[in-house]
């Protein structure tokens, strides 16, 4: 318990400043919940919820407090508004002050302390540092999607776990969790969905029912999706498909989708009913291509912005990013995963986070919830990486290109008899204006730099008034 009494100075000097300054408790988070046309997500009070999300899966079990309100206070100011985490990474798990978070490694039985104080170690446990998370992300204004146990836990040959005691678990999260307002629920993790399904089904029915105002979902195997077994279940609010970190030549998978994840979200909107669906595990940046052999080239920022405007121009209701060091939370001394050798403390400052706020505010910029995805737009849609995917609303239209190829648009589909024409660049934001054009016909636009993967850009048309 060391650690915690190192914390106690930093803790009293964060005190004494915000007492000084004014500080007060910070308030719940909006509730959020699915849009009335069922393909987006709204608060409670009405605005658009844009999905941006980071993977920060080990952050419970390896993170004190100084690099937790570092690493939140990071993703604030980069504009994510959800981090993704395991509750239970393994039944054994222990977090960094040494507190176990079950008794003899049995889910059905968390190991609770009386009181809260973080200044005595019988009094603060795992499921007490768990809180803290929670309030700090609160007061950055993030949601936390909470996976109840990574599914290798339950899909293991030599696993132990039964039904009855995932029950029981998941009863005691939704007791704890149930004033929650940041709270959102990603069942499984990493798994095959069609597996274990009773246990799945056993602990989404569970959460739901406890707490209804709480989302929840699936978080699936890599190349595979929610919707491949839980479309229908009650206890499914949205989909989450993982499209993984193989390049197409390394997936020899039949009928898989390879890289192109937005085929997940196409698929996804034909089915009924609807539901938001979005990409919660595109490659990481910083990991290898196929993620085993450390000598294979490493995923760019540029492809993780490929996978994010793909899906969301497609009709996804959000993405969630993530980097290899900060997945894992790698620190001194780990033993590293997928050949990661970057500090989670520096690669929070990785090009591709840094960039991620771009897609936001470019979907937060127009009517929100009447976009719809319309590759009609497209006359020269291409394939693999010279896919163009376009989205549009009544007076605007997205269209994206990853290798910086022309683009040439069927006109006339949205209003007026002009549009402007702008260029945005996905790596800063920035804009430059084309001109107008004749809102008929087929125009062709030319991004500047020369034709290669990287090279993205996002032509926007508006109607003039």
């Amino acid at each position: 318990m060391n650690l915690k009494i190192k914390y106690l100075y930093a803790l009293c000097i964060s005190f004494m400043f915000t007492a000084q300054s004014g500080f007060s408790q910070s308030k719940n988070l909006p509730k959020l919940k699915v849009s009335k046309n069922q393909y987006y997500f709204v608060t409670e009070d009405g605005k658009p919820f844009f999905w941006l999300g980071d993977t920060g899966w080990l952050t419970f079990g390896k993170l004190d407090r100084e690099g937790v309100n570092k690493y939140f206070q990071d993703r604030k100011a980069k504009g994510f508004n959800v981090v993704q985490i395991m509750v239970l990474h393994n039944i054994n798990a222990v977090n960094v002050y040494g507190d176990a978070a079950l008794v003899n490694e049995d889910i059905s039985k968390p190991i609770t302390t009386p009181g809260n104080n973080f200044n005595n170690a019988a009094e603060y446990d795992y499921w007490d540092h768990v809180d803290y998370v929670l309030d700090v992300a609160q007061k950055n204004g993030i949601y936390v999607g909470m996976v109840p146990v990574w599914g290798t836990n339950i899909s293991s040959k030599n696993s132990k776990v039964s039904k009855e005691q995932v029950i029981k678990y998941a009863q005691f999260l939704a007791n704890r969790y149930k004033n929650r307002t940041n709270v959102i629920w990603m069942n499984g993790g990493d798994t095959h969905g069609n597996e274990f399904k009773d246990i799945w089904n056993g602990i989404g029915s569970t959460l739901k029912t406890n707490n209804p105002n709480q989302l929840v979902t699936f978080h699936p195997f890599g190349r595979t999706d929610s919707s491949d077994d839980y479309h229908t279940a009650t206890w499914l609010d949205f989909n989450m498909f993982q499209s993984g970190h193989r390049r197409y030549d390394q997936d020899t998978l039949p009928g898989s989708f390879k890289e192109d994840n937005y085929k997940f979200v196409q698929r996804d909107l034909t089915l009924k009913p609807i539901k938001p669906t979005l990409d919660g595990e595109p490659s990481y940046e910083g990991i290898p291509h196929g993620l085993h052999d450390t000598l294979q080239p490493l995923w760019k920022a540029s492809d993780v912005r490929r996978y994010g405007y793909w899906s969301v121009f497609a009709g996804a209701a959000g993405y969630t990013y993530g980097h290899n060091a900060v997945m894992q939370m790698f620190r001194k001394g780990d033993k590293p995963a997928y050949g990661n050798k970057v500090f989670w403390y520096d690669a929070i400052k990785a090009p591709g986070a840094g960039q991620m706020v771009y897609l936001k505010k470019l979907m937060l910029e127009f009517p929100y919830f009447e976009r719809v995805p319309d590759q009609s737009l497209i006359a020269n849609q291409g394939e693999k990486y010279d896919y163009l995917v376009a989205t549009k609303g009544k007076n605007y239209a997205l269209i994206y290109t990853y290798t910086g190829r022309k683009i040439a648009i069927n006109m006339g589909k949205i209003a007026g008899d002009k549009v402007t024409a702008t260029w945005y660049n996905p790596s800063n934001g920035q804009k430059t204006k084309i001109g107008i054009v004749a809102n008929k016909g087929v125009q062709e636009f030319q991004p500047t730099g020369k034709k290669e993967d990287g090279n993205d850009w996002v032509l926007i048309l508006t109607s003039n008034k």
